[in-house]
């Protein structure tokens, strides 16, 4: 009973912020434009032809913007939920846990303005697009430092976190060349989605009692991965299930096993809280 006391107790001092970054302001809605697809010189030509406009089609996509007190600038984070959606209690948690840290935190809402309830049962979206898009969403606000962006996801999140990290040959967003994302945290993804190696820093976070992104996934990518790229580093809880870090009670979805894990989730916020501080620190 003491152990855990003191558990929850160090739990709410990395989540509650303290009075010096205290959040000035919590998910205040935003709308910003999904990232459009790299348009080729062939795709150019026909469109002149045709006398249609150059460039790649786009979505209108809603966010939740939170920002710590003061002018900054400061970092910030790109959040990406899951496949049943972004939900007000998760959206409030990363929100007050990172403004906590300092960061501004833009949550994404990818399955709002599509009017989509799930994603979990039908062809994933790109969210990569619209991660790339919070990102110049950030870039042009003035109290963030678009030197030090990074983001941050959870299960089919994670994924989209994990592709965002992965090396690519060509360009496949229109977005500006000075724009990338600094550091990366997957929460319970499925690992196979990313390339052998990474070109940012990577968290991986995952229980291996987890029956819808098995951490076997992460540990043979992790096992095939050849020694180059950025670093990458992975945490997986014993006995802790898909979802772990969501306070309410266990249930099935879709067939798998969510389950809170109080233990997992006190281990993985200092784990963020300490790789996001290493990476995205002032310079």
């Amino acid at each position: 009973m003491h152990r855990f006391g003191l558990s929850v107790a160090l739990l709410i001092a990395l989540i509650l912020p303290t009075e010096r970054a205290a959040a000035q302001s919590l998910d205040e809605p935003v709308t910003f434009n999904s990232a459009p697809y790299v348009v080729g010189q062939l795709q150019q030509r026909m469109a002149l032809e045709r006398g249609e406009m150059v460039g790649g089609s786009t979505q209108a996509i809603g966010g939740y913007l939170s920002k710590p007190a003061g002018d900054g600038p400061f970092a910030a984070i790109v959040y990406l939920h899951g496949c049943a959606g972004l939900s007000e209690q998760t959206r409030q948690r990363f929100a007050r846990m990172l403004t906590g840290w300092g960061y501004v935190v833009l949550a994404v809402d990818s399955f709002g303005a599509r009017g989509l309830a799930q994603a979990c049962t039908r062809p994933a979206l790109d969210r990569q697009a619209d991660a790339w898009g919070a990102m110049a969403y950030l870039a042009s606000v003035p109290f963030v430092d678009r030197t030090r962006i990074g983001v941050v996801g959870s299960s089919q999140g994670a994924m989209a976190a994990m592709r965002l990290a992965s090396t690519h040959d060509v360009k496949i967003y229109d977005v500006p060349d000075d724009l990338t994302f600094k550091v990366a945290v997957a929460y319970y993804p499925r690992c196979g989605v990313a390339s052998k190696w990474l070109a940012v820093p990577t968290l991986i976070l995952i229980g291996d009692k987890d029956d819808w992104t098995p951490a076997q996934d992460c540990q043979k990518w992790m096992s095939l991965r050849p020694d180059k790229g950025a670093p990458v580093k992975l945490q997986v809880y014993p006995g802790a299930y898909h979802s772990f870090d969501t306070p309410r009670p266990g249930r099935s979805l879709y067939g798998h096993w969510l389950k809170y894990d109080a233990d997992a989730t006190e281990r993985s916020t200092a784990e963020m809280h300490d790789f996001l501080a290493a990476h995205l620190g002032k310079q």
